[in-house]
């Protein structure tokens, strides 16, 4: 089965209280269709359980060819064994990820509504950059709103993958592929879906293949 062109790039809740529960729940929603990735995403979590939620969701994820990418935390990443980190623009710069956490992990980079930031995250050795908030979203406070159209110029002119993220519903997926989007990045739109995060996943997966 060939993978669509754009993928679901799944974001966890921002609380994980029962990080084996919640392995559940994530082995149901990943049966729902293909899934790039999961990014764990605990904001004013102790170290410890994040290191608790990395380990009961990262044989769920990785026994499904589903990348885990950590929010945040290069040296968690590395010291966990998780396929990559994802930084902000005030975490760690992407060339220090890059040495914490090697070179054949991934180092996806928040670049706002900025062109100017994902080319100069290319030039550190990202491999993505992530545009965003296209729409309103409550799971994280966005201080951009980016314009669809940065996806296409992006896609256009750069090879590196380009993320959307930022409140995109089964809705408005299909908007961020067609104008470019590689992946999508989906959190309360998948476990907040009203059918549930399995049938989230298979309307996902439905406007974007």
């Amino acid at each position: 089965m060939t993978a669509p062109a754009c993928r679901l790039y799944l974001i966890t809740p921002p609380r994980i209280d029962d990080p084996q529960a919640f392995a559940a729940t994530l082995a149901d929603a990943l049966s729902g269709g293909d899934v790039a990735c999961l990014q764990i995403r605990l904001k004013d979590a102790s170290d410890a359980h994040i290191a608790d939620v990395v380990r009961a969701l990262m044989p769920v994820a990785q026994a499904r060819d589903v990348a885990v990418i950590l929010n945040d935390r290069p040296d968690l990443a590395a010291k966990l064994g998780c396929d990559g980190v994802h930084v902000g623009q005030s975490d760690m710069g992407c060339a220090e990820a890059r040495k914490v956490v090697g070179k054949d992990r991934i180092v996806g980079v928040t670049c706002h509504d900025s062109r100017h930031l994902a080319m100069e995250a290319a030039e550190a050795g990202a491999d993505y950059v992530a545009f965003g908030a296209f729409f309103d979203t409550a799971t994280k406070d966005a201080p951009t709103r980016a314009a669809p159209e940065i996806l296409t110029i992006w896609q256009e002119t750069m090879q590196i993958p380009c993320v959307a993220i930022g409140g995109i519903t089964v809705e408005t997926a299909g908007q961020m592929a067609a104008a470019g989007a590689d992946f999508v990045a989906v959190s309360a739109g998948v476990w907040g879906y009203p059918d549930g995060p399995k049938a989230a996943v298979a309307a996902f997966n439905g406007v974007l293949g």
